[in-house]
Formats: C-alpha cells, sequence, structure tokens
C-alpha cells in the first residue's frame, strides 16, 4: 500500500474510533447536578459539538451536556477544565484547546450530568 494511501486508511480508522458510541451496552440514569471526581476517572474527552465524555472507571460512564454554544468542542481538541474541590459541577466552566493553538477557547459551561451504566448480563 503506498504511503499516502495508508494514511489515509489509519486516519479513517481512527475517526470511525472515535465516533463509536462509547454508551452502548449501557443504560441512562437520573441526571444529576455534579459528579464526583475523586473517584478513578479518565476524561473528560470531547465526544461531538456539544457532549463531553468522563469515564467513572469501569461501570459507570457520565454524559455532560454543554450549555448553548462552545468554540472548538471537537473530537482530537483539549479541554481546560477549572475544578474546584472534588466534583465538576453544572455552570462549572471550561475551555477548548485546539492541536497547534496556543490561545484557548472563551469559556464554555457544563450544563448537567447523566449517568450512564453498563448492563448487567
Amino acid at each position: 500500500m503506498r504511503p499516502r494511501l495508508a494514511a489515509a486508511a489509519a486516519l479513517g480508522l481512527t475517526l470511525m474510533a472515535a465516533r463509536s458510541d462509547p454508551f452502548a451496552g449501557r443504560v441512562a440514569g437520573p441526571p444529576a447536578q455534579c459528579v464526583d471526581t475523586s473517584v478513578t476517572m479518565s476524561g473528560p474527552s470531547i465526544y461531538d459539538e456539544g457532549t463531553v465524555v468522563i469515564n467513572a472507571g469501569g461501570q459507570r460512564m457520565w454524559k455532560a451536556k454543554v450549555r448553548g454554544q462552545c468554540p472548538g468542542l471537537q473530537p482530537f481538541n483539549t479541554l481546560i477544565v477549572e475544578r474546584w474541590g472534588s466534583q465538576l459541577c453544572r455552570n462549572d466552566r471550561f475551555r477548548v484547546l485546539q492541536p497547534g493553538m496556543s490561545i484557548p477557547s472563551q469559556w464554555c459551561f457544563f450544563d448537567g450530568f447523566v449517568p450512564y451504566d453498563r448492563v448487567k448480563k
């Protein structure tokens, strides 16, 4: 395979993996105002233009909605979250940093969280 075709194929697979549904096989719970971040977590990471995913380690994932428009909120960009204490709450703010840039976006705000738990078989 030519190098350009191999790079294009690899990029296509990476983008497909990024777009796969992280909530597949999970059930939504009641919305919450805050998420306890003192437990083992990975993320938050950007899922799409209005959704941030927080993986609470294993059984639970959180879908964080964003209030209004947030420029640059796209997969593969970096979130800079301003956090106070051990919780991430509704109306807490964050910024988005695009690769290759040194100035982050304007402030954006979380607008609530929905837990998603694995379906037990």
